[in-house]
């Protein structure tokens, strides 16, 4: 959603560097900029002016650091302000301390409330809890229905006594604000922590919906309120979030349609014009696209800086630890990487999620935007179906896979020969890489520290030969008493003199003849 705004943001970055020291004209040209960029991702005019002028304060009164140059402190402030108007730090959810906690969903209707209820309902019960959904929107046609279907993809209970509208032409019967009561009593009763209510949404904001959501407001008591907000509707996103504050006093925001490919200026006024945190964030149609709102990592996200710590957790929550291991004793045992270890650790990558959406996070992902714009997630998929279409001996010997081997193969997984050919290249250089890895070898092209020589490897660069020796211990044992002897001997001793009579040189497998110059 933010690319447009972070490639902007990167163009004008870049004049800045080179530069010993910015002049007033080089901070007003570079906030120009900085303006015209927001502005086009449709944020609110009143939070650009605010923006702006704290950037161009800060930009000419700070003095640069010493390990920074201009281009960076500019950088370094906006980064800052921008973790000001996305709300300033990570806001979580606040607790009853006695009985459930209630959360309740409020917003336009096609805001995608009844998805986002599935999506809390997954993420706290992941996190522990157990969660119950209780389904007020009773005016929408299926929207009960479509709560319930969430709910059993979560893995949690749906209260819904009344079964809603299924067509336009109905007319709702049901009582919301009697729903969202009784099925708070019956979390309390059957011991569930946490209740979200999905309520009904208007087309736009009218009396009635405020009445109706203060009502259940009120009937329920919740402890948080969630006003959820299309991200992708752009100025209008501020004059219904005000309507909402005044109407229902909602106490946190939830972006939804995160991954759109709108300006995302909603995302970026919200927060700064009401003053409410934003909670969370909805990234995908998937139950699993959701995830907490970080204000320093999204404005990371926007000047292309990454987000590694998004990364590394949802590594943590998703890969295997058995596997890990497994892999890291295989790398102990320098055992050859196979096939079946290629498509696990693929199968490792795909719980995290979009690979897609995860390379996007890797800081510098501007640069690359057209090429990750044109991947395909698909393509993994193809990867797995190539593997399954081997036998158990080609994925553990693929240099036996011929001519007529990879006609079958490709058949069999619907690809052509060309493409299982490319596959089959690309892992034969990771299956090199991982070699080196087993060896100590590191990274090619990579510096690092000491690298354990490869089997063999005394017979390339060093001409000196390398002693060998038959028995561990004994060859141990036979150098310590040559190291003593040798301690012993006085200063000037002709080669082999202090050797003992019953010393038997064949323990230092010496080349042949070599045993004359011991004297034997």
């Amino acid at each position: 959603m933010f690319n447009s705004l972070s490639d902007r943001l990167t163009a004008t970055f870049k004049n800045l560097r080179g530069k010993g020291r910015l002049t007033e004209a080089d901070v007003d040209g570079t906030v120009r900029e900085i303006r015209r960029a927001l502005l086009d991702a449709d944020v609110a005019v009143p939070v650009v002016r605010e923006f702006t002028a704290a950037v161009k304060e800060r930009a000419l009164a700070e003095t640069v650091s010493q390990s920074l140059n201009p281009g960076q402190q500019v950088v370094k402030i906006v980064n800052e302000e921008l973790v000001t108007i996305l709300g300033g730090e990570t806001r979580r959810i606040t607790m009853a301390k006695y009985g459930p906690t209630v959360i309740m969903l409020a917003g336009l209707q096609g805001a995608g409330k009844t998805t986002l209820a599935g999506k809390l309902a997954k993420h706290f019960k992941a996190q522990g809890h157990t969660p119950l959904l209780v389904a007020c929107d009773l005016q929408r046609p299926n929207a009960v229905k479509q709560l319930q279907i969430n709910g059993e993809r979560a893995g949690v209970p749906v209260y819904a006594p009344h079964p809603g509208v299924s067509s336009e032409f109905e007319e709702a019967t049901g009582d919301p604000v009697v729903v969202a009561r009784n099925g708070v009593s019956e979390a309390r009763q059957k011991q569930f922590d946490i209740v979200i209510v999905d309520t009904a949404g208007r087309l736009g904001v009218d009396t009635e919906l405020m009445k109706q959501a203060r009502d259940i407001r009120d009937a329920i008591k919740p402890q948080e309120v969630f006003f959820v907000i299309d991200a992708m509707i752009g100025q209008d996103a501020v004059n219904t979030a005000l309507a909402f504050q005044e109407g229902v006093e909602f106490t946190g925001v939830v972006l939804s349609k995160l991954d759109g490919d709108a300006r995302g200026g909603a995302a970026l006024s919200v927060a700064s014009v009401t003053g409410k945190p934003v909670m969370f964030a909805s990234t995908g149609e998937s139950l699993d696209d959701f995830e907490v709102f970080h204000p320093d990592r999204m404005a990371s996200r926007i000047l292309d800086m990454g987000d590694i710590l998004t990364l590394i957790e949802q590594a943590e929550r998703s890969w295997d630890k058995g596997e890990a291991e497994r892999m890291a004793q295989k790398f102990v045992d320098r055992e050859d990487f196979t096939l079946d270890d290629f498509l696990a650790q693929m199968q490792q990558i795909k719980k995290m999620g979009s690979l897609k959406k995860m390379l996007a996070m890797m800081p510098g992902a501007a640069i690359s935007r057209q090429q990750l714009e044109q991947f395909d997630d698909r393509q993994m998929d193809r990867i797995e179906a190539m593997i399954r279409s081997m036998t158990p001996h080609e994925r553990v010997a693929p240099k036996i896979i011929n001519g007529s081997r990879r006609a079958r193969i490709a058949k069999g997984s619907g690809v052509s020969v060309s493409e299982l050919n490319q596959m089959l290249e690309r892992f034969g250089e990771a299956q090199k890489m991982m070699k080196k890895l087993a060896q100590g070898g590191g990274m090619p092209g990579m510096p690092g520290g000491a690298r354990r020589p490869a089997k063999g490897a005394a017979k390339g660069g060093n001409k000196k030969k390398q002693q060998k020796f038959g028995n561990p211990a004994k060859a141990a044992q036979a150098a310590q008493e040559a190291a003593n002897k040798k301690a012993q001997a006085p200063s000037g001793a002709a080669f082999g003199q202090g050797i003992p009579k019953d010393f038997d040189p064949s323990a230092l497998n010496l080349p042949k003849g070599f045993d004359k110059f011991l004297g034997k």
